[in-house]
């Protein structure tokens, strides 16, 4: 049986190897794009002006400021001290689709309010050492204010390391490190902020350990982020430290964080800490690491190593594999259940963490952040995976997919429910969404007013800032109503009655101009049973324009994957402040073909039968969810 350091090793080649059953033939056959990656000598060839995948891999979304919330969830959770890092594996190295899929059974990251680095794990002797993130991942991630890392994973040779791929990874030319130079290009084009550094192989000597302190030194120049993994020592030789000690504290030194292999004492953590302070480091800088792919929240932790009780905190910490949560689940409604239990505990409440269980919850060490931090803040809950995906509130595609680029800053708390009582049960729903694919969901027969927490925000409010909600309640009376803190004040709005069909109500905030408002709250006030599906919430101010439409749409290629669907290659200029674009098949009916932040996507699939010609349509939508008109393009249907 494999021990824990194994799993790290095994599930970067052979069992990320086997995580997809089919991979499309070749580049060449097909318009799909696919995640980049390389072996040191492969990346120094890649140019984004040859690489016919580049533009379809690249992140335009910038990194989001966040902050604590004015009133956090959990009095327990220290703010301002560990730092979370998870190490996530979501697809093959090869053969994984640049833009998402039209597979629902995906694992949509979405409690990024306890996340501060995703480093996109994978790698393996026979694909690639050098992964880029897939873009998606990027984008959703920095809407949250979450920083993304890319990998180098350099293999044990006991699964195919070689010592010459380490020295061809360090080379020099002169006073330059080429590879670091490409690395620095791919993160640049790419748009993610740094690289995690992985050494496992053996073989190397003083020589080899100095020149790869001097590769991170040269690497930090670019401003990229660096987190050092534990397995490399001064001498050169692989030695898990499961500490900061003399044998790794030069990579350290030179590193912006890093990763603590996963046998690590209380002492040893204690030692750890202490040496960082000497070095004038913060010891949070330090991710302990707990390896969670095997057993989730089962894995046993001693979480008073790294979070003493009443006392600070001695290291950040870091998951490898979180997505557990999704791999060992049953369907969707699984996955979300295990990923709150991971996040937030098994009460299911950020507030309330109090178990006799040893995991407790993230939530019960680490404040949330948020990242609704300026305006529009606008939120239709899609979490970036769906069976479904409708546009104000018309579905306009019924084909399952998976697109994080598209996914919406979630609530803050899920769930917080302050009540006496029997209480109702917020959810996220995927069966009746109103933009997206999916919509919140509150359910239940509350016995005294129900407050749920929704969203902690810091927006600083103008004489034409107004909030907005969507929602519908189906035939009894809603009894809800929106509370807003603002400021020292709470603003109480009702939201009406009977809404048998999705109703748009707006509220001016005018009167609050140069406040700031802190939260976002729905009130469920007693009575009979509550079934209400909110669509949309959202601080905007009113734009009396919508963006410009994008320009220049044009088909690179197109593919027929059968009989009646191509796939197909578009690209378009920009338009001013878009978050995104949505491209649809014209017609009788318009039908969703899918969105991307960026001005290259690949269609996977467009109703097309041979000789038959289409109109696509691409169209900019704002940050608040205006639309532009449409630019088009005509498709034909070949053989």
């Amino acid at each position: 049986m494999p021990t824990r350091r194994q799993f790290l090793v095994l599930s970067s080649t052979a069992a990320l190897t086997g995580l997809l059953s089919e991979t499309p033939a070749t580049a060449a056959e097909t318009a799909q794009p696919f995640a980049s990656y390389w072996h040191p000598a492969t990346i120094l060839n890649w140019d984004p002006s040859t690489d016919r995948d580049a533009k379809y891999n690249r992140s335009t979304v910038p990194l989001a400021r966040r902050v604590a919330p004015a009133r956090p969830a959990n009095a327990h959770a220290r703010p301002n001290e560990a730092r979370v890092q998870a190490l996530v594996a979501y697809a093959p190295t090869s053969g994984n689709p640049a833009q998402g899929s039209l597979d629902m059974n995906y694992y949509a990251t979405n409690y990024w309010q306890y996340i501060d680095e995703l480093v996109f794990w994978g790698g393996s002797a026979s694909e690639g050492l050098i992964l880029a993130p897939n873009p998606t991942v990027t984008d959703a991630a920095h809407r949250n204010g979450v920083r993304v890392i890319g990998n180098v994973f350099l293999p044990p040779t006991a699964y195919g390391g070689q010592i010459q791929w380490v020295r061809d990874f360090v080379r020099r030319e002169g006073d330059r490190f080429p590879v670091a130079d490409k690395m620095v290009q791919v993160a640049r084009h790419h748009g993610f902020d740094g690289w995690f550094l992985n050494q496992e192989t053996a073989g190397g000597n003083t020589q080899l350990a100095t020149d790869m302190r001097d590769f991170i030194v040269y690497l930090k120049k670019s401003g990229l982020r660096v987190i050092w993994y534990d397995a490399m020592t001064d001498t050169g030789s692989v030695s898990w430290q499961n500490a900061l000690t003399a044998r790794n504290r030069a990579f350290f030194e030179q590193s912006d964080e890093m990763f603590l292999n996963f046998w690590w004492s209380t002492q040893g953590l204690a030692n750890s800490a202490a040496l960082a302070q000497q070095m004038g480091r913060s010891p949070y800088d330090l991710a302990s690491g707990v390896d969670v792919e095997a057993n989730g929240y089962n894995t046993s932790v001693t979480w008073a190593s790294i979070f003493p009780e009443g006392r600070p905190h001695v290291t950040s910490l870091g998951f490898y594999r979180p997505e557990w949560t999704f791999k060992s689940s049953t369907g969707p409604a699984d996955f979300y259940s295990r990923d709150n239990r991971f996040w937030v505990g098994q009460n299911g409440d950020p507030s309330n963490t109090t178990t006799t269980a040893n995991w407790k919850g993230v939530a019960h060490y680490v404040t949330e952040l948020t990242p609704i931090t300026q305006l529009p803040f606008v939120t239709n809950f899609n979490t970036g995976h769906g069976r479904k995906f409708a546009v104000n509130g018309t579905v306009r595609s019924t084909q399952a997919w998976n697109n994080l680029s598209l996914q919406d800053v979630l609530p803050t708390w899920r769930w917080s429910v302050t009540g006496s009582g029997t209480k109702v049960t917020p959810s996220l729903d995927w069966d009746d969404p109103y933009d997206g694919g999916t919509a919140l969901k509150i359910t239940g027969t509350p016995q005294s007013a129900n407050d749920v927490r929704l969203f902690a925000t810091s927006l600083r409010l103008t004489g034409a800032s107004q909030f907005e909600i969507v929602h519908r309640t189906g035939t009894g009376p809603s009894r809800l109503q929106a509370v807003l803190k603002i400021g020292t004040t709470e603003q109480v709005l009702d939201l009406g009655g009977v809404s048998g069909a999705w109703r748009r109500s707006v509220f001016p905030l005018g009167e609050h101009s140069g406040a700031t408002l802190t939260e976002i709250s729905l009130r469920v006030l007693p009575g009979a049973a509550v079934t209400a599906l909110i669509g949309r919430i959202g601080v905007t101010n009113p734009v009396l324009t919508p963006p410009a439409a994008p320009s220049d749409v044009q088909t690179e290629q197109v593919s027929r994957t059968n009989a009646t669907t191509v796939s197909a290659r578009l690209t378009w200029t920009r338009s001013p402040g878009a978050r995104q674009y949505r491209v649809y098949k014209a017609g009788t009916e318009r039908i969703f073909l899918g969105g991307t932040a960026n001005d290259a996507y690949f269609v996977p699939a467009i109703p097309l039968a041979i000789g038959e010609t289409a109109r696509i349509e691409v169209e900019a939508v704002s940050e608040a969810f205006d639309v532009s008109p449409p630019a088009s393009t005509s498709i034909t249907g070949t053989p």
